[in-house]
């Protein structure tokens, strides 16, 4: 069979970003890194750190995703388009220890997070509780582990679990999950955590363009009063300064581009991160904990107007571009209407000039019968002379009077049939035309 060169990266494709199997407890880190090609390539260097550290293998392959199992510790690394992904387990917990004591980032060599490459977008802890046997912990007890911020909680996957999250920074600078797991085995709860993960870190990627929008707001207001005080000046039947109007169209044109150089792959990127949410949000299949909003809730009621905001900031930027171009194209057929009326009056100037040259011609042109036939007719007078010398008898000046007018009306004759011709070979270069 003749292989397409793809089909084998095109089944890898679907596996290429495997669920997590976590068991029940375990504290996990997770952090998003914005960065750039070149720090992506830096992170590669500064991991082989780590695999000297916890005696993993060096791994030489860039892929997109893959994870080291270095018995109680666990890294795992995704790249992304625009930023880097790594969730730290943890599966070495003292006795008796408080939710968040003990993280994913307590095995890390000291001062390695911190000089990672790359500018930190989330950074979260999640603590994943074990309530299959024991009591789950009591609300009082999670309040406190949540620095008593206010609480969103939820039961997904029909109440085998409970979720709890505050959505917050807190002191120690990062989020903070909660995942009580009641009912589920260790692959579910790593695809309960996964998706949890994902939420949070899409969240914020998604908020990313919002300040975007807000900055550029008073400038959209701006320019939209400014197109619309340039308009009615077309509009107007006064005089309008069209090179002073074409340089303040211009000026905005490119204004317009800059900023849309600057929001369009954000403001797109907000809208494709909004809907990973939403897909993640109907994965949760969430019931209610009493007294507490659910996730679900919690994203629609407070992400979905930012993400309207940044669409609606795009949409106008869009709007504002589209009405320049109109206000643009109205200037360019003023000036081509003024254009063809200069060329009419330039026309019917060419034309007057060449009635008076057409009848300058005629006038010259008699003046040169005139001339033609006076040495002409000079010559003539010598031959009339030679053939009388000769022993001719002639009357010269008889010969000669009867001469002019014929030798007058020949070149007469001769000239108006040059002057005909002329015409119908331009006659014919019209009709070509």
């Amino acid at each position: 069979m003749n292989i397409h060169p793809l089909r084998s990266h095109l089944y890898d494709e679907l596996h290429s970003r495997p669920f997590q199997v976590i068991p029940s407890p375990a504290r996990v880190t997770h952090i998003a890194v914005l960065c750039s090609e070149a720090q992506k390539r830096a992170q590669k260097e500064h991991l082989q750190e780590l695999y000297g550290v916890f005696g993993c293998p060096v791994h030489q392959q860039d892929q997109n995703c893959y994870e080291y199992d270095c018995g109680s510790f666990r890294l795992r690394r995704e790249q992304h388009t625009e930023f880097t992904t790594y969730t730290f387990t943890n599966l070495d917990i003292p006795e008796g220890s408080d939710p968040f004591d003990v993280t994913g980032l307590t095995p890390l060599p000291k001062g390695w997070v911190e000089s990672l490459p790359g500018e930190v977008v989330a950074a979260f802890h999640v603590s994943i509780e074990d309530a299959r046997q024991a009591p789950e912990p009591d609300l009082p007890e999670v309040k406190r582990a949540f620095e008593d911020l206010r609480l969103v909680g939820s039961s997904p996957q029909n109440g085998d679990a409970h979720v709890w999250a505050s959505f917050q920074l807190h002191s120690d600078g990062f989020g903070r999950l909660m995942v009580v797991n009641k009912r589920m085995s260790d692959s579910q709860l790593g695809r309960l955590a996964q998706r949890l993960m994902e939420i949070e870190t899409y969240r914020l990627m998604a908020l990313l363009a919002l300040p975007l929008a807000r900055s550029v707001s008073p400038e959209l207001v701006r320019m939209n009063d400014r197109l619309a005080q340039l308009t009615q000046q077309l509009a107007g039947e006064g005089g309008v300064d069209e090179p002073a109007l074409l340089a303040d169209l211009i000026d905005m044109a490119a204004d317009i581009e800059s900023w849309r150089a600057r929001l369009t792959f954000r403001f797109g990127a907000t809208k494709a991160y909004h809907a990973l949410v939403l897909t993640r949000l109907e994965e949760l299949r969430e019931d209610e904990v009493s007294g507490h909003l659910t996730i679900t809730e919690f994203m629609t009621r407070r992400l979905t107007p930012a993400v309207r905001t940044c669409q609606a900031s795009g949409e106008r930027l869009e709007d504002l571009s589209t009405r320049v171009d109109r206000v643009s194209d109205m200037m360019r057929t003023r000036v081509e209407l003024s254009i063809h009326q200069q060329n009419q009056q330039l026309l019917s100037s060419m034309d007057r000039r060449s009635r008076i040259q057409l009848m300058m011609q005629h006038t010259v042109e008699g003046l040169s019968v005139v001339a033609i036939s006076y040495y002409l007719i000079g010559l003539l007078k010598y031959v009339f002379e030679a053939v009388y010398d000769a022993g001719v008898p002639i009357d010269k000046s008889l010969a000669t009077g009867i001469a002019v007018p014929v030798v007058t009306a020949s070149v007469w004759l001769a000239t108006r049939r040059i002057h005909h011709h002329f015409i119908q070979m331009a006659r014919k270069d019209r009709i070509r035309k």
